[in-house]
């Protein structure tokens, strides 16, 4: 028999406390959606009153299997449960669950909340009572728990008690501050459910001040505890809370943790979660994590020959799980470490055969040396090496070539007379015997100017005649920019990252002392690849 794992989420309330993170209403209820068709058990929505987003989100919320919850805190002093404005509006979200936090650390209460330790205590049992009255489930999140346990452990496991004899579902240990380790997160848990707490009602709440929130995590649910919150990638205050996905992943996938626990997230949910990963990435306008377990665009990226040697022959050599588990997939990057066996994997992986002694591996591995000595890396941009790549072998298609371009970035002031900036590019393509001149001006939706790279590419992609429809779905995810060497040497590499409506990713590269000349490179390059991947022959 395993035990069930409950998951909470709270990307949407604590998630949306990460620096630089401001999720609209509609945004929200994307991600609602997506947390509700992985299989989660509990979704934290925000806290009702709290701010306007968080107040529309509730009014629109959609119909989820999980348990809606809405989050907030306990009563405050010197008035009634029932005559808290703040628990009011908690309440008037009408959710099937709310989580109300409270704090459990005798120094919290006296030099923040300013009240006895008494009063604090009959706060919390008295506002999760009110919450189980009027036909909602209730959570505690004890606040601070860890800190309040090693200060004072009597006083930090009444107030659980006071919580549950109140009638919460659920309590749950806050390690707030994330500042205490995995080893004593597991002892205080044990003890905890020692002390008489039942662990089927009791969880945990690790934040990754420490980087060991998933360990944390982990740690709890061995010792007895059977809910774990936590968010989508890790999201939230300072250094981020516990990485669900990561969890997830893990209670699934590794074995010692599967034959013991288990949870609501069904095999092929699983498989969708490294997709779930990077549209939540796409929300929030930022590339995926390059190195975040499981779901990481490099979590399953093999640079060293060595390792690529094995892996080809078998890829448990490298490889603790196998990456089309949870929807990512296995890479063999190209650089100036690799070998031959790295080459001949990537080339099989862009459907190119090329026998072992080959002469034309070696001038590719040189080709390879060569460029990023120049500054090129193509460990990072899959596309540009398979272009080189077929270069060198004789099977790169020239669909088009550009003639020549311009770009203009011009500083003037508007009819109301507020000073603009307006980029213009101009792109002359040559087809066979077609030669198309095409001009674009650099805006959004506001009519704001974006820059004369936005320029070239709305140019460039503007009229490829024949070409044009396998075009028309491409769009550009990520740009991406660093300077190499130093002096006259230096010269800057961009990078972009390019998608289309077949859920294709791709990155290419361009280098060059002038920013817009390195950007044009790999803009161009994205497009040769985008035509040879979806097979169109040349005009």
């Amino acid at each position: 028999m395993t035990t069930r794992i409950t998951l909470y989420d709270t990307t949407l309330r604590d998630g949306q406390q990460t620096q630089g993170v401001q999720f609209s209403a509609s945004e929200k209820i994307e991600i609602a959606q997506m947390l509700d068709a992985l299989g989660l058990d509990y979704i934290e929505g925000g806290w009702p009153g709290a701010n306007p987003t968080d107040s529309e989100f509730f009014a629109a919320a959609p119909q989820t299997r999980a348990t809606m919850t809405a989050f907030g805190m306990t009563k405050r002093s010197g008035r009634s449960a029932g005559n808290d404005d703040v628990l009011a509006a908690v309440l008037n979200a009408g959710t099937r669950a709310v989580c109300l936090v409270g704090k459990t650390h005798p120094f919290q209460v006296r030099e923040a909340l300013g009240v006895s330790l008494d009063e604090n205590r009959e706060n919390i049992a008295a506002s999760i009572a009110h919450v189980v009255a009027s036909g909602r489930e209730a959570l505690f999140d004890a606040e601070h728990f860890f800190d309040g346990y090693r200060a004072d452990p009597h006083y930090a496991l009444s107030c659980l008690t006071a919580a549950l004899d109140a009638g919460a579902r659920w309590v749950v240990l806050c390690d707030t501050n994330g500042g205490t380790l995995p080893s004593e997160i597991g002892r205080v848990t044990a003890a905890v459910i020692g002390a008489g707490v039942p662990g089927e009602r009791l969880g945990i709440h690790c934040h990754d001040d420490t980087g060991t929130a998933v360990a944390g995590s982990i740690a709890a649910i061995e010792a007895g505890a059977c809910q774990v919150q936590g968010t989508l990638g890790g999201l939230g205050e300072r250094c981020g809370n516990a990485s669900l996905t990561t969890i997830i992943a893990n209670i699934a996938l590794k074995e010692d943790l599967a034959e013991r626990f288990s949870t609501g997230i069904e095999p092929d949910a699983l498989a969708r979660l490294t997709q779930i990963s990077h549209r939540l990435d796409e929300i929030l306008n930022r590339a995926p994590a390059r190195s975040a377990p499981y779901v990481g665009t490099s979590a399953f990226a093999h640079k060293a020959g060595l390792h690529a040697s094995a892996i080809m022959k078998n890829p448990t050599t490298y490889e603790h799980v196998d990456p089309e588990r949870v929807g990512n997939e296995r890479i063999i990057p190209m650089s100036n470490q690799a070998g031959q066996s790295n080459l001949r994997a990537r080339l099989a992986e862009a459907g190119l055969t090329v026998a072992a002694g080959d002469p034309a591996l070696a001038r590719i591995l040189d080709l390879v040396k060569l460029r990023e000595d120049q500054g090129y890396a193509y460990d990072g941009a899959q596309a540009s090496f398979e272009l080189l790549a077929r270069g060198e072998l004789g099977q790169l298609p020239r669909h088009f070539e550009v003639e020549r371009y311009r770009v203009t970035v011009e500083r003037r002031r508007n009819a109301k007379g507020e000073r603009i900036s307006v980029s213009e590019a101009v792109v002359v393509v040559v087809m066979g015997q077609q030669r198309t001149l095409s001009v674009s001006e650099s805006y959004d939706e506001t009519g704001a100017d974006r820059g004369p790279v936005n320029a070239l590419w709305r140019a460039l992609g503007k009229d490829l005649g024949p070409y044009q429809t396998t075009i028309d779905d491409m769009s550009l995810v990520d740009f991406r920019v660093r300077i190499t060497g130093s002096g006259v040497d230096a010269a800057t590499r961009v990078t972009i990252d390019s998608a289309d409506g077949n859920g294709n990713r791709w990155s290419t590269v361009g280098v060059s002392p002038n920013i817009v000349d390195a950007s044009f490179e790999a803009l161009v390059e994205a497009i040769r690849w985008k035509l040879i991947r979806d097979g169109v022959a040349p005009a």
